[in-house]
């Protein structure tokens, strides 16, 4: 879906979508409605060469440069819908949804550990009340 973090930061972060030759006789309004997530993305309009490392940046700049991408996804409408999907996938690189790959690294370790919370919770309940 994305191109590596190599490819020109020339490309826009989120891809382009194809509409089919079927619905494009539908109203653009009506359209919206049913469009991918990732149509209303801010990052896909202009500042794409933001949200990925050029090889061997230095940690100034790549931080700098983070930062700058972080505000630009502070005024995306689909900013939650983005950072979902690239925890979900999960996205190995650049900035999604207002985090870096590292803090979605520790985004990801924190529901995990709270999965495994929730589910050692909820054994204990399950033996109690077979056990009454």
């Amino acid at each position: 879906m994305l191109q590596p973090p190599h490819s020109s930061l020339q490309v826009a972060a989120v891809p382009a979508q194809r509409v089919p030759a079927r619905d494009r006789e539908v109203p653009a309004r009506e359209r919206e409605q049913d469009a991918p997530w990732h149509t209303e993305a801010v990052c896909r309009r202009d500042e794409a060469g933001l949200f990925f490392a050029p090889s061997k940046e230095p940690t100034a700049a790549r931080l700098s440069r983070e930062e700058a991408a972080k505000r630009v996804c502070a005024r995306c409408p689909v900013m939650v819908e983005c950072r979902e999907h690239a925890l979900l996938q999960p996205e190995p690189y650049g900035v999604w949804g207002g985090l870096t790959a590292a803090e979605r690294r520790v985004v990801l370790a924190r529901r995990r550990r709270r999965d495994l919370e929730l589910q050692k919770a909820a054994r204990p309940a399950g033996r109690i009340a077979q056990a009454g």
